[in-house]
């Protein structure tokens, strides 16, 4: 597959050419699951991980995943057969079109790996880090040439499954650059949101965040149990958040009123909720609890069977929402 891009007149970066080749820097988790994604979307992957036996590892996850991109539909020439591998970054980054880079989540250690990229890669090519957390003026301290094309491009797991992408620029990331990712992304087969301005984890995983605060407290003071507040989320409100996000969920749960009338009728209880919800830290005794609870709520089932079934669901509901034209 070939997507070109285009850039906006005026800007810092170099006008880019057509994206035929993704680079893929590291082949943990997340970058195993990138370079599955972009070979089922038909791009040339070339990929790299110091790591021994990484070359071996990532083949072998590609073609785990590849029964899922099947079902999911692959484009039109893909497959595993173009993956390669470098044996080190420069040289992965050196002919790619894109960059996702995907190493650990220390800033020393994305200082290194980014002057490495800014140093091999072509100045027109956007490097994306799918960091979690890390800002992306904090990455780019990295790249002394070219900071201008460096944004967080974060997915989440499974990223050959699931398609949300969060586009985020630092301060010195060029506008049309985050407009390019944006396309690209969108092109590949995602559903890219575009942050105005950087956060520490983004907007999703703050969402996150600040849902496990709260599951957190509940077992810490002992209101329900892992499992049960477990299945609160996944037999209620989770069903409704797999299909709309929360604001149009409440809308919804206004009837002809819409969010307004939620607003009007349960804004004043909601407040009071809030006052309510728990500050927690993580102590070794509620990491201690928290783990005992997840390990009684799964106990004798097997972790493969599991992920397999997780994505089984998640692929039939990807299918149904794409039948859905009227879902946002």
């Amino acid at each position: 597959m070939t997507v070109r891009i285009t850039s906006s007149p005026g800007g810092r970066a170099p006008k880019p050419g057509p994206v035929a080749t993704v680079a893929v820097v590291g082949t943990g988790v997340i970058g195993a699951g990138w370079a599955a994604h972009f070979l089922g979307r038909g791009f040339d992957v070339v990929a790299t991980d110091p790591a021994p036996g990484a070359e071996d590892r990532l083949r072998a996850d590609v073609a785990a995943h590849w029964p899922t991109l099947i079902r999911l539909g692959l484009a039109e020439g893909a497959s595993q057969d173009r993956l390669s591998f470098a044996t080190d970054a420069g040289t992965a980054v050196s002919e790619a079109d894109f960059v996702q880079e995907n190493g650990p989540e220390r800033e020393d250690v994305k200082h290194r790996l980014f002057g490495v990229l800014d140093e091999a890669a072509r100045p027109e090519v956007i490097l994306a880090s799918s960091s979690s957390g890390l800002l992306p003026s904090v990455i780019a301290q990295g790249c002394p040439k070219h900071p201008e094309r460096v944004v967080v491009g974060h997915p989440f797991n499974p990223p050959h499954v699931i398609p949300l992408v969060e586009v985020v620029p630092g301060r010195e990331t060029a506008p049309e650059v985050v407009d390019r990712a944006v396309e690209f992304y969108t092109a590949a087969g995602k559903r890219p949101i575009r942050l105005t301005r950087e956060v520490p984890g983004h907007v999703a995983n703050r969402l996150q965040a600040a849902l496990w605060q709260e599951a957190y407290s509940l077992v810490q003071r002992g209101v329900a149990t892992v499992a049960d507040i477990d299945a609160a989320i996944a037999h209620g409100p989770g069903l409704r958040w797999a299909v709309l996000g929360p604001f149009a969920n409440q809308h919804l749960s206004g009837g002809a009123g819409g969010l307004a009338h939620v607003l009007r009728h349960l804004g004043p209880p909601t407040e009071e909720w809030w006052r309510d919800l728990g500050r927690v830290h993580l102590t070794p005794e509620l990491a201690e609890s928290l783990v005992a609870g997840v390990d009684a709520e799964l106990a004798g089932t097997d972790h493969d069977r599991l992920v397999a079934a997780r994505d089984a669901v998640l692929d039939r509901l990807l299918a149904a929402k794409a039948a859905q034209p009227d879902l946002p």
